[in-house]
């Protein structure tokens, strides 16, 4: 028998310290110019990703530290959206690298996908996470040209390199 993971893996509620997770791996470890400000979804996670089948998780520790995410953003009701989504705010604390972790939050969204019938989706990641790369396309994501991203990409600034996956 395995032993239990170390963190579990639900919907975030308020109180949940993403940003203590997230901006640590955005600027220290990978010196991105990025703040709390220039992130506003973050701010209104209810209001900017649970929409439609939307959702933002959070994996969190035995002590209640968030140590994982990973957000779904339903862009079915938009022009140009229909059937598809957006995989955002993927980020795994460094000490729970290489544990799975990663791996579970990608494949509960996945599934929720799945399940509410979306036909593909799509990301957008910066040219420096180079380890996500590999781990979206070793998942099936296949890279594509920001020209053909969908109309309603909610493309950041830091976007630079983009993937798709068929459902």
């Amino acid at each position: 028998m395995s032993a239990a993971a170390p963190w579990a893996i639900r919907p975030w509620r308020p109180g949940d310290d993403v940003l203590g997770l997230i901006l640590p791996i955005q600027r220290q470890e990978f010196a991105l110019p990025v703040t709390a400000a220039d992130q506003p979804d973050l701010a209104d996670i209810d209001g900017f990703y649970r929409r439609g089948v939307g959702e933002f998780w959070v994996a969190a520790a035995d002590d209640g530290r968030v140590v994982g995410s990973i957000a779904l953003i339903d862009l079915s009701s938009q022009s140009g959206g229909a059937g598809l989504g957006v995989v955002r705010k993927m980020f795994v604390a460094a000490d729970q690298r290489g544990s799975g972790l990663a791996q579970s939050l990608l494949d509960t969204l996945v599934d929720r996908a799945r399940a509410a019938g979306l036909t593909a989706l799509w990301l957008g990641t910066t040219d420096k996470f180079r380890a996500a790369h590999r781990f979206y396309e070793r998942n099936g994501f296949a890279v594509v040209n920001a020209a053909d991203l969908p109309a309603a990409f909610p493309r950041m600034a830091v976007d630079s390199r983009f993937y798709r996956l068929a459902l």
